[in-house]
């Protein structure tokens, strides 16, 4: 019962999120309706040549000549097998919403496991992570199809609380946090997105480490830091 108690306050942010994000998409959905996406539209064009490729030999390439001077298919339209199990705990952790409702739902449950992994109380939690999913720029990226880039911020508040957790000495939690998101990260195939966070990261260390030494905690510190880079995917 205590361990209920305990947990029952986040499963109900949980659903007063899903909630929000079918209510603020609930005539699109319940109208079967789709949002015009320029991105998802440009996708098709772009990878008509490799349709026809695939259709004229059975094979996938991964090279293709449509887009700039020539690229790698996996920046355009991954797909592979090996992933097919880590999309399925994807599917999971939107709680199997459909499109653009699970997009919101994603900002929204990621800013508050941030916020959770700083101990905000659940209430503070709750109306800062509001506040980060409703920024214009996250839903005009959805607006626009880019969709890459919106999995790319929605995992990325995650992935950096499991490092955090690891810091604050909760180092299996932190582990897992930190292991489980950065797998969602690397399959949301958002290079940029992904790098310019690494440099929130490395200045989150840099921070811990000057926080260690003051405290005369280092141990703790080459601990957690052991215990999450080496590990993650």
């Amino acid at each position: 019962m205590n361990t209920l108690k305990k947990w029952l306050p986040d499963v109900l942010v949980v659903v007063l999120f899903a909630a929000i994000s079918f209510a603020y998409f609930f005539v699109p959905v319940t109208q079967g309706k789709i949002l015009f996406q320029h991105d998802a539209a440009a996708s098709v064009g772009l990878g008509k040549e490799l349709k026809d490729y695939q259709e004229a030999t059975g094979e996938t390439s991964r090279w293709t000549n449509a887009v700039f001077g020539g690229m790698p298919t996996y920046q355009l339209a991954p797909s592979y097998s090996s992933t097919d199990g880590l999309s399925q705990v994807m599917s999971a952790y939107h709680l199997w919403l459909p499109d653009y409702v699970w997009f919101l739902f994603a900002y929204l449950l990621g800013f508050y496991i941030l916020l959770r992994a700083f101990d905000f109380r659940q209430s503070l939690a709750a109306l800062g992570s509001i506040l980060w999913a409703f920024s214009s720029y996250f839903l005009i990226i959805i607006a626009a199809g880019h969709l890459w880039k919106v999995m790319a911020l929605a995992y990325l508040p995650p992935m950096i609380a499991g490092i955090v957790l690891a810091y604050r000495g909760k180092y299996l939690s932190g582990f897992i946090v930190t292991a489980l998101f950065t797998a969602f990260e690397v399959k949301a195939n958002h290079v940029q997105m992904t790098y310019y966070y690494l440099f929130i990261v490395l200045f989150m260390v840099i921070a811990y480490l000057v926080k260690a030494i003051r405290e005369k905690q280092l141990s703790g510190f080459l601990k957690a830091s052991a215990h999450w880079p080496s590990r993650q995917p």
